[in-house]
């Protein structure tokens, strides 16, 4: 017999499971798909930044609202989920983000060598710009999706999604052993989306790419351990990010720079997920004393991004259908899953959500 719920989820990452409670909180029934773990796809790792700084002024403005459901959801869960070590910026960009972050209302402090050295130890000499956002931090993922999983006990399918078919008013999904009938349906399967989406109608124009993250130990747990970007090039890269542990015992570190992957999942140079894994490792033997550069752990994952920026995320609809792609999306996981409840509920997708709006991809809007 056909499996029924109000809505189908599929995808059980930050941003499915975020959708899935929004939903539930407001009386739907859910089924949340995912052939995996929660949170084991582009939703894998321990921590994830938690920043308010965006070049797009309205991404300030969701982070801010962010930051109040991740603090709801501590004290729902029970456990800290933003650490209180705040979040450091480097390089030329600072002055023009802090300057949109001030008149956003957030707190942030700019930083001269000293006050660098005070507030993140672990970091070698640097002379140049600085900022610190005093209530960004280090999300603790796994206790996140633990939060959100065990609120929704009871909801999951845990097989692969085969198909998906709408006729106008009920979706059905498919899955190997599995057919549920549903009244509308969320898909928010990271590299899956798109393929779902377009056998629902959705066309979505992601660029799909792999990215490797790389843990490292850090020395003296005890240090204050704020989260990081750095886009100075002065430690000789420019555009690395970095978030601590949950437990402050390493610091899992990327370089923004992804391998480009065709729609199939194939890479043409996989060597260079280990290229940049070593890069990685040359980064905190140079910026980071304060940590082994031995690597610890590592996490290969998945990133999809849209044509207008880095940071770009929109929602899709097409009757009953709701799609959500983008890139950098942890950190607004509160609001994006909000949106797309509003989205079923609604039957339209909120302002400034909308592809057209190109969310993430102006240098500012105010």
């Amino acid at each position: 017999m056909p499996r029924v719920s109000d809505v189908a989820v599929v995808g059980a990452g930050i941003i499915g499971l975020s959708a899935a409670y929004r939903l539930v909180r407001q009386g739907l029934s859910v089924t949340v798909y995912d052939v995996g773990r929660p949170g084991h796809g582009q939703s894998a790792g321990q921590s994830r930044i938690f920043r308010h700084a965006h070049d797009d002024r309205r991404l300030v403005d969701l982070a801010v609202r962010a930051r109040h459901h991740w603090d709801v959801w501590s004290d729902e869960f029970g456990i800290p989920l933003i650490s209180p070590d705040g979040a450091v910026m480097l390089g030329d960009a600072v002055p023009r983000r802090r300057g949109l972050l001030e008149r956003a209302g957030v707190t942030v402090v700019p930083l001269d060598a000293q006050g660098l050295r005070e507030v993140m130890p672990v970091l070698a000499d640097y002379q140049g710009e600085a900022m610190l956002d005093v209530d960004g931090g280090s999300i603790d993922t796994r206790s996140a999706i633990a939060g959100l999983s065990g609120r929704l006990s009871g909801t999951f399918v845990h097989e692969e999604v085969l198909a998906a078919h709408s006729d106008g008013d009920t979706v059905t999904i498919r899955t190997p052993t599995t057919v549920g009938e549903h009244g509308a349906a969320v898909v928010c399967a990271g590299r899956g989306t798109a393929p779902l989406a377009r056998g629902l109608g959705v066309a979505i124009p992601v660029r799909l790419g792999a990215h490797v993250r790389v843990s490292f130990a850090v020395r003296d747990s005890n240090l204050r351990l704020p989260t990081l970007q750095d886009g100075s090039g002065h430690f000789g890269a420019d555009a690395v990010y970095a978030a601590g542990y949950p437990d402050r015992s390493a610091y899992g570190l990327g370089i923004a720079d992804d391998i480009d992957a065709h729609d199939d999942g194939t890479l043409d140079d996989a060597t260079r997920l280990g290229e940049l894994a070593d890069a990685a490792g040359r980064y905190v033997a140079t910026a980071l004393p304060g940590l082994d550069p031995t690597p610890r752990d590592i996490v290969h994952c998945w990133v999809t991004t849209l044509p207008w920026g880095d940071d770009g995320v929109a929602l899709w609809r097409t009757g009953p259908v709701v799609a959500v792609a983008g890139h950098n999306m942890f950190k607004h996981a509160p609001v994006i899953g909000e949106a797309l409840a509003e989205t079923v509920v609604a039957g339209r997708v909120p302002s400034g959500f909308a592809p057209e709006d190109r969310l993430g991809g102006v240098a500012d809007k105010a």
